[in-house]
């Protein structure tokens, strides 16, 4: 199937409800990062919206190195639960904490700036577009089971950029020259549930870009043969699917990936996510594609009440040589965590 895209429209898509009842648990969201690999930092920028309510959340997580085991860990976190609606117009989202999206030119170019209340951590950072703009489907198992109904289609998109700008981190101040990707859902229905809406290995987001003429992204889990961690808690046939979501574009061609292997050789030994593992893929064409990956920073983030949920910054190698930097991000569920919490205290 082909992949389809957005129109640049639904960057300032956050539509609240007219007369219609609405799905209290429909949200949208907003996720933006760069990452300074020299320095070993990741930015984690996200907004969620809750229409029915309505109400909104969301800030920025900074994080550097892999010894990060608390949000508070992070070099500067301010993720506020429960914010008022947004300022909208000219072409900006305007929340209370600070945090500002810009369509400059929408689909195309985005600016996203942060000043903290103490004026000591700010950034301002422009994101170019480097792919078309991706329709994205559902990115957490069985969501799709819980879909707004009527009038409100669910929606999302996926997208490369190129981040430039700068970075100024408690008094310290750093150039921002990355290769970053974005992502938003609109009117999605994501019941936060003990477990998840439906029980699933954890799920990690491993996308992948050296510029223009290669860049990549799939959701998926473990390849269940590599004898991964989660093995026995979860049932798992050998030859079942295990990405979704998952597409290469080359220079603004885009198709979708039809197979996928994950291999984790290394768990963080608290945080749990995957430290260093390989990644080969399978295009339409038949090309076949591999990836070696390490985490150089690694935080725990707030995203959703029910998940355990870790952002990182990887160092990706190519077999060719060549090296990128890139956001890998991974989520699970109560029945992974107590699991791994056992293990390590054996």
């Amino acid at each position: 199937m082909p992949v389809a895209t957005q129109p640049g429209e639904t960057d300032l898509l956050i539509p609240l409800p007219g007369a219609e009842q609405v799905d209290p648990y429909t949200v949208h969201t907003h996720y933006f990062g760069f990452t300074v690999p020299e320095a070993r930092i990741g930015a984690f920028i996200y907004a969620r919206y809750q229409p029915a309510f309505p109400l909104s959340q969301g800030g920025v997580g900074i994080f550097r190195g892999l010894d990060n085991l608390a949000l508070l860990d992070a070099e500067h976190h301010d993720y506020r639960a429960t914010m008022p609606w947004p300022q909208t117009g000219d072409g900006a989202i305007r929340f209370v904490n600070g945090l500002v999206i810009e369509a400059l030119e929408p689909g195309e170019l985005l600016r996203v700036s942060y000043r903290s209340p103490d004026g000591a951590t700010w950034f301002e950072v422009e994101q170019r577009a480097i792919t078309p703009l991706l329709a994205r489907g559902y990115i957490v198992p069985g969501e799709e089971d819980h879909h707004a109904a009527g009038d409100a289609q669910p929606g999302g998109i996926e997208q490369f950029l190129q981040a430039t700008g700068e970075l100024v981190l408690r008094g310290e101040r750093f150039e921002v020259d990355c290769l970053a990707v974005r992502d938003r859902s609109w009117n999605q229905v994501r019941v936060e549930l003990p477990g998840g809406a439906r029980p699933h290995p954890p799920i990690g987001w491993t996308p992948i870009a050296f510029g223009p003429e290669l860049a990549l992204n799939t959701a998926g889990f473990e390849a269940p043969d590599s004898d991964p961690a989660w093995r026995g808690l979860f049932d798992v046939p050998d030859d079942a699917p295990t990405h979704y979501e998952s597409w290469i574009s080359r220079d603004g061609e885009v198709e979708r990936i039809t197979e996928v292997r994950r291999e984790v050789l290394e768990y963080h030994p608290y945080l749990h996510a995957a430290v260093r593992q390989t990644l080969e893929v399978v295009d339409e064409s038949g090309e076949r594609l591999r990836f070696d990956g390490e985490a150089i920073a690694m935080a725990p983030m707030h995203s959703w009440p029910n998940i355990a949920f870790c952002d990182s910054v990887y160092r990706w190698t190519a077999e060719d040589g060549r090296q990128t930097h890139c956001t890998y991000q991974e989520i699970w569920h109560d029945t992974y965590q107590r699991a791994m919490k056992a293990r390590r205290s054996r």
